[in-house]
């Protein structure tokens, strides 16, 4: 059996929310000035974060809100459309804050 495309979609949002917060393990707020290739990794795994939860359908969004999926896509879209001015500090605390929340809600969800 096959899973579906809105648990595929779960799952990228779980496994990019990980990789994520642990590219921050044992960082601290300026590590992330001092590295430009963190920043940018960072802002990717968001992104896609971001792209996975706006492909969940309305279906299971409206099953799940505990997930703030308004909040998720919103940020991937200021990421992609705002490339030109990233805010550093929202990045940090989306990471540090919101997502270690997001991937417990996740967790949930998901099968083992």
């Amino acid at each position: 059996m096959s899973e579906s495309r809105d648990e595929i979609r779960l799952r990228h949002m779980l496994d990019y929310s990980r990789e994520a917060v642990a590219l921050l393990q044992d960082k601290f707020r300026p590590d992330l000035d001092r590295d430009r290739v963190l920043q940018l990794a960072l802002v990717r795994l968001i992104e896609i974060v971001g792209e996975a939860a706006g492909r969940v359908s309305d279906e299971v969004q409206s099953k799940h809100p505990s997930i703030p999926w308004p909040q998720i896509i919103s940020m991937r879209n200021r990421l992609i459309h705002g490339y030109d001015f990233v805010d550093i500090d929202i990045l940090w605390q989306t990471i540090t804050e919101d997502l270690p929340v997001l991937v417990s809600e996740l967790e949930k969800i998901l099968p083992k």
